[in-house]
C-alpha cells in the first residue's frame, strides 16, 4: 500500500514510520530467553500444584494459599508463552522455524492451540478485511447489546470442553468423512472472537501443517480424558481439576485483554485509516500491572496495529519515541488509554447506549407501521 493513502490532516505514516525504522528486527536471544525461560517455570508451577499433596505437609491456610499463588503463577505464564502465537505469524518465515517447532512443542500442543490456528490472524490487519466479515478477530460491540459482551466473557466456561471435542472428536472423524474435514477446518480451526467466521480454503502447505499439530493435539486430548480412569485411577481428577481452572482463567483473561485492546466501533464494512488507527488501544501506564494481563507487547495494540512488523521487544520503546516525535495534536496521542477496566467500563456504556436506541426505534418504527395502515 502506497505511504500517501495513509497520510492524514492528523497522523503522517512518513513521519512515524521514521521515527521507528530501526525497531523491526527481532531479537532471536530474547524471544528464546523470554519464551524458554516462561514456558518452563509455568510447567513447573502447574505440576507442583498438580501434585501438591505429595510434598506439601502445611496447615489448610499455608495450603490454600501455596495453591492459590501457583495457580496464579501458571495463569500469568502460560497466558505470557501462549502470546508468543501472536508474534509467530509477524515474524519473517525464513530463520524462525526451529522457534516455531519449539514453541508448538512446549506450550502450542499440551494447550491445544497450535500456530496454525492463528494463521489468519493477519487478516485482521489488513486495511481492507480489518473489522469486516473476513476479520474473526472482531465484534462491533459497541453497537450490540450488552448481552454481546456477557456471552462473549460467558463463552470462557466451555471454551475447554470444546477444545477437546475438536481435537479428540472431530480430528478422527475429518481424516474419515471429507465433508467434516471441510467443515472442521472452515469452523473449527481458528482461534477467533466471531464464532460465525468461516476460515477461507490455504495452501497445502497449511494443510500439511494443521495435519501434524492435530494429530499431536489429538493424543493430548486424549491424553487429558484419560487421564483420570487410567492414570489418577479416578474419576474426580485432580489433574482435571486443575487443567481446567488454569485454562479458564487464561481465557477469562485473555478476553478481558481483548476487550480493552480496540474500541469496537466498526459496522463490520471496510473503515478508513484514521478510523482503525483510533479504534486500538495503547496502555503505557503501571508497566508492572500492564505487562501481566497484557504479555509480550499486547499492551502496545495500536503501535502493533500501526507496525505489525516491530518485535513485542520493541513496541514499548516505539510507543515512546512516536508520543515524543509526533506533533502535539496527532491522532496518535488519542490511542493513549490509562485503565483497561476503565476502557471496557466506557465500552459497556456504548453498548448500553447501543441498546437504548434500538428500544426506542422500535417504537417509532411500529408507530410508523400504524400510520402507514
Amino acid at each position: 500500500m502506497e505511504l500517501s493513502s495513509l497520510e492524514t490532516a492528523r497522523f503522517s505514516i512518513r513521519q512515524a514510520k521514521e521515527l521507528v525504522k530501526d525497531l523491526h528486527a527481532p531479537s532471536a536471544k530474547i524471544f528464546w530467553v523470554d519464551f524458554l525461560a516462561t514456558i518452563i517455570v509455568g510447567h513447573a508451577c502447574f505440576a507442583l500444584n498438580v501434585n501438591s499433596t505429595q510434598w506439601l505437609n502445611a496447615s489448610l491456610p499455608v495450603e490454600i494459599v501455596t495453591k492459590g499463588l501457583l495457580l496464579v503463577a501458571s495463569v500469568l505464564l502460560f497466558l505470557r508463552a501462549a502470546m508468543f502465537t501472536h508474534e509467530l505469524v509477524h515474524l519473517p518465515r525464513e530463520g524462525w522455524t526451529s522457534f516455531r517447532v519449539v514453541w508448538n512443542i512446549l506450550c502450542g500442543i499440551p494447550l491445544m492451540i497450535p500456530s496454525f490456528t492463528y494463521y489468519p490472524h493477519i487478516d485482521h490487519h489488513r486495511r481492507k478485511t480489518y473489522g469486516t466479515d473476513e476479520d474473526g478477530e472482531y465484534l462491533n460491540l459497541s453497537h450490540q447489546p450488552p448481552t454481546a459482551i456477557i456471552l462473549y466473557m460467558l463463552g470462557t466456561l466451555v471454551t475447554p470442553f470444546v477444545a477437546l471435542a475438536r481435537w479428540g472428536v472431530l480430528t478422527p472423524l475429518s481424516w474419515l468423512v471429507p465433508y467434516i474435514r471441510k467443515w472442521t477446518f472452515a469452523h473449527a480451526s481458528t482461534m477467533v472472537m466471531d464464532i460465525l467466521y468461516v476460515r477461507p480454503e490455504a495452501a497445502k502447505r497449511v494443510y500439511r501443517i494443521m495435519r501434524i499439530q492435530e494429530l499431536a493435539c489429538f493424543f493430548v486430548a486424549w491424553f487429558v480424558i484419560l487421564h483420570g480412569p487410567l492414570i489418577a485411577k479416578t474419576w474426580l481428577d485432580p489433574f482435571w481439576v486443575h487443567a481446567y481452572a488454569v485454562s479458564v482463567c487464561i481465557i477469562i483473561l485473555n478476553n478481558v485483554r481483548t476487550l480493552g485492546s480496540h474500541r469496537w466501533t466498526g459496522y463490520g464494512a471496510e473503515l478508513t485509516f484514521e478510523q482503525q488507527l483510533l479504534d486500538s488501544c495503547d496502555y503505557p501506564y503501571n508497566p508492572w500491572v500492564t505487562e501481566l494481563w497484557g504479555p509480550t507487547g499486547t499492551r502496545y495494540h495500536a503501535t502493533h496495529h500501526l507496525f505489525p512488523s516491530i518485535p513485542y521487544h520493541n513496541l514499548g520503546r516505539a510507543h515512546r519515541r512516536l508520543m515524543a516525535g509526533l506533533p502535539s495534536d496527532s491522532l496518535f496521542r488519542e490511542t493513549v488509554k490509562r485503565s483497561l477496566l476503565g476502557e471496557i467500563r466506557e465500552l459497556w456504556q456504548r453498548s448500553l447506549a447501543a441498546k437504548e436506541s434500538t428500544e426506542k426505534a422500535i417504537p417509532e418504527n411500529r408507530s410508523t407501521w400504524k400510520h402507514a395502515a
